[in-house]
């Protein structure tokens, strides 16, 4: 009938066009094109082996018909049907589902345990890695996909942010989301909507995107709190934004200080009133030039030698005299005395010295002496019951003093230091009823002559001969509000006040660190090494590789690190200039700068490799081993420009990791012969060596080695295999000879005398953890960066070739092109 005739086979198959369906053939793994009437119009062969399935990959730029996913066990091929060529690929774990957005601009990639967001040439991706099993996918509206688990329904952003969206009892299976509401289908296939709270991921988007509008709508219409979300903005580095949050006072005062909002900041201090908070407050004040706030903050914790040395170098003199007024009616003699060197006020020093005791006596005489006080030094002296000619032959002829009161370059009291970036923030106009201003603070100064000094003035008004010394300082102590009961400090705090913002801030924008353009531009780890983010750099490793020990990378991450730069020295008193070394020096578009190639292939090959060849040559096996495993971590830092060097770091990496392997089993067969143990194991180990995969040179000494050691075992058959494999390789008549006469004995002795686990008919690979073969079909698990096999116990243990990375761990696959 006309519908049988229309029925056809194959694996998959999905529209290309309007009229027009791929069909792909799993057995014989081909694709074919088929239109409406199911006739065949064209049949293309699969690009790479193993493909299990196919996709829709949107539409071709080119015409002439769309475009298909292929996926295979490790990779997914984006195939253009039309010009029958690979337009993009991307290493993946084995896919289960496709899922484009309804723009076909960002595609949803599945697997087991793992979701892959790029976009529609694959040239971007990012990853989301989840212990329990993916169920289903959607994209919202707005951009966002949704996905469920066993027992979540949860987010992903495009920019590779997750989280949470619902708990579920049962699981369910996405169909669309839309809005507020989720269509899905449960595990009876019926049909069901479940509401859901899009707000944290549409603000996390908003967020990213820096879309602010939607931001500043979000926070002002929805009742988005949590410790969480406070988490989120101040790891995404939007600390001023949390400020609007959060009500509690310490977590205010916490961001306030991490953003450097000092407004809020001492608003908050004033609220907390303990000496911790006003000490950092104080610092991150000190960081920012606004010593108005150090003022304040100093007087509050009582930090007097702080105050008056603040003074100092701000050039305030006339509060600086106060200070050292109320250092005397505190009774305190080491700050007067650095007051008093801080004024250059010699009298005061004398003054200090004498009242301090007898023992001082002496330095407060030749203090008095030295800056040209004779009437107190006579003082000094009469005091002590002696006279100039009695202490003259006890004393050197002392030069006039040249100790000067150090003076600031230029005084700076009247205002603070302007400050980068000082204009408000979007979110700091918009929200500005938020944060109210302190009161008492504006941001500003008043002159000089203003309250602060008037107090000041106040403090130092009684005469200390006139009263009681104590009672002098307990006033001291009130104009401080030093008491019990600390209120406000008006006398400092107006002093603060005035027209800072339009006279001290300066509205500078800085630019952006050029290592911070070499993290944003390229995901490679070697290039976030170069900019020393350490830890983005072993976040790529891992994804990539599985790598799970850094110790080893260290010296060669700094070494990475300190040869992307260079120093050009400046004056004696200033460091050096450091400038950055780009691998594009003529390119200044601020998205293409990148750092300098610090290690690359031809510097490998012609110059680590030479020197573990010659190790290997000279029999010093433990030194060759460790240079390749050097060659090998290397090779994670290396950046390749072309498909064809990638193959070729590709190549060096299974080199690598051939000749660890048959090192290992050569330096453990010396170690069993040095302690004369297990023959039989020693003969296996002299037998795997030659299995590996070496360059012909170095095969002939592997195969002549265990030639010779079977010779002596009386394993003649054995023997006589190493020596066939000899003569294939054509070597000189010495050794011709010796293989000749190996071949003989053979002949005449067919037996081996010690029987051996080892089959030289079967291909097989080595363990590297056991040094056993695992022969074709066995059980096995991969480690993700070299490939080596190994035994199914040896999984989650660190690889005994790298020993950097985790054997049987799932991964992206090294990247070495931008």
């Amino acid at each position: 009938s006309e519908e049988a005739g229309k029925r056809g086979t194959g694996a998959a198959a999905i529209f290309i066009s309007r009229n027009r369906l791929a069909v792909f053939d799993k057995n014989s793994q081909n694709i074919e094109i088929r239109d409406l009437a199911n006739s065949l119009t064209k049949t293309l062969k699969c690009p790479v082996p193993g493909v299990t399935d196919i996709f829709w990959g949107g539409a071709s730029a080119a015409g002439g018909g769309g475009m298909i996913l292929m996926a295979s066990p490790a990779a997914i091929i984006l195939f253009d049907v039309g010009q029958n060529k690979v337009v993009a690929e991307m290493q993946t774990p084995p896919i289960k589902y496709a899922i484009w957005n309804a723009e076909g601009s960002m595609l949803a990639v599945l697997s087991k345990h793992t979701i892959i967001i790029t976009n529609k040439t694959l040239s971007t991706s990012k990853w989301i890695h989840e212990t329990i099993r993916i169920k289903s996918g959607a994209w919202d509206d707005s951009g966002v996909f949704v996905y469920s688990t066993l027992n979540h329904i949860k987010y992903a952003l495009p920019e590779g942010d997750s989280g949470i969206i619902k708990t579920l009892e049962q699981p369910v299976y996405l169909t669309r989301v839309k809005g507020k509401l989720i269509h899905c289908l449960d595990r009876n296939a019926k049909p069901k909507t479940i509401p859901i709270d899009p707000t944290e991921y549409r603000f996390k988007l908003a967020l990213v995107r820096r879309n602010y509008d939607e931001v500043l709508h979000i926070i002002r219409t929805s009742n988005l709190v949590g410790q969480s979300i406070i988490a989120y903005l101040q790891k995404k580095g939007y600390p001023e934004i949390a400020l609007h949050f959060v009500q509690d006072k310490s977590t205010r005062f916490d961001l306030a200080i991490e953003c450097g909002n000092l407004e809020v900041a001492l608003e908050m201090a004033k609220a907390i009133d303990k000496e911790e908070a006003w000490t950092r407050l104080g610092q991150q004040a000190l960081k920012q030039g606004n010593h108005k706030i150090v003022e304040v903050a100093y007087q509050r914790t009582k930090n007097f030698d702080r105050l008056s040395f603040l003074y100092l170098i701000t050039g305030n003199s006339e509060k600086l005299g106060k200070m050292a007024k109320i250092a005397e009616m505190r009774g305190d003699n080491m700050s007067r005395f650095h007051n008093a060197l801080y004024l250059g006020n010699a009298a005061a020093r004398v003054s200090v010295l004498k009242d301090v005791g007898m023992y001082l006596d002496p330095l407060a005489y030749i203090t008095a002496r030295t800056n040209g006080l004779d009437d107190l030094a006579q003082e000094v002296l009469e005091a002590a019951g002696l006279t100039a000619e009695e202490v003259e032959e006890f004393l050197p002829n002392l030069p006039s003093s040249k100790l000067k009161r150090p003076t600031p370059v230029a005084p700076t009291y009247e205002r603070n230091w302007p400050t980068v970036g000082g204009g408000e923030s979007y979110f700091d106009k918009a929200l500005t009823s938020a944060v109210t201003e302190p009161a008492g603070y504006s941001g500003g100064f008043t002159d000089s002559a203003g309250a602060g000094a008037a107090e000041l003035d106040e403090w130092a008004e009684d005469d200390l001969a006139a009263g009681d010394g104590a009672l002098a300082a307990e006033e001291a102590e009130e104009a401080w509000d030093l008491g019990a009961d600390v209120g406000e400090p008006e006398a400092f705090v107006d002093a603060v006040t005035g027209d800072q913002a339009e006279e001290g801030a300066v509205d500078v924008s800085g630019g952006v660190n050029e290592v911070d353009l070499w993290v944003r531009n390229s995901p490679l780890a070697a290039d976030h090494v170069a900019a020393g983010s350490f830890d983005t750099a072993m976040q790529l490793l891992s994804r990539q590789v599985g790598a799970v020990e850094f110790e080893p990378l260290k010296s060669l991450f700094l070494s990475t690190y300190r040869s992307t730069k260079m120093y050009l020295p400046a004056s004696a008193s200033l460091p050096p200039i450091p400038i950055h070394l780009r691998r594009n020096p003529e390119n200044n578009d601020p998205r293409s700068i990148l750092p300098v190639q610090v290690h690359t292939l031809q510097s490998i090959t012609s110059g680590d490799l030479k020197t573990a060849y010659s190790e290997f040559i000279n029999a010093h096996f433990s030194e060759s081993r460790e240079m390749f495993r050097k060659i090998l971590w290397t090779l994670l830092l290396v950046v390749t420009s072309s498909p064809k060097e990638h193959e070729e770091l590709q190549k060096l990496v299974i080199l690598c990791r051939e000749y660890i392997i048959a090192l290992s089993t050569e330096i453990e067969r010396r170690r069993l012969a040095a302690a004369q143990e297990d023959q039989k194991r020693q003969l296996e180990l002299a037998a795997y060596f030659t299995h590996c995969q070496l360059q012909p040179p170095h095969l002939t000494l592997a195969l002549r080695l265990a030639m010779s050691e079977f010779s002596k075992a009386k394993n003649y058959p054995t023997a006589a295999t190493f020596a066939q494999k000899l003569l294939d390789l054509k070597p000189n008549q010495k050794v011709v000879d010796t293989c000749n006469q190996v071949l003989r004995h053979a002949t005449r002795n067919p037996r081996d005398t010690i029987a051996l686990d080892y089959d030289q008919f079967v291909s097989f690979d080595i363990c590297p953890a056991s040094l056993t073969p695992i022969y074709a079909g066995s059980p096995s698990v991969d480690e993700p960066l070299t490939g080596a096999r190994y035994h199914p116990q040896y999984a989650g243990s660190v690889c005994k070739v790298t020993l950097i990375t985790e054997v049987g761990r799932k991964v992206s696959g090294l990247r070495s092109t931008v």
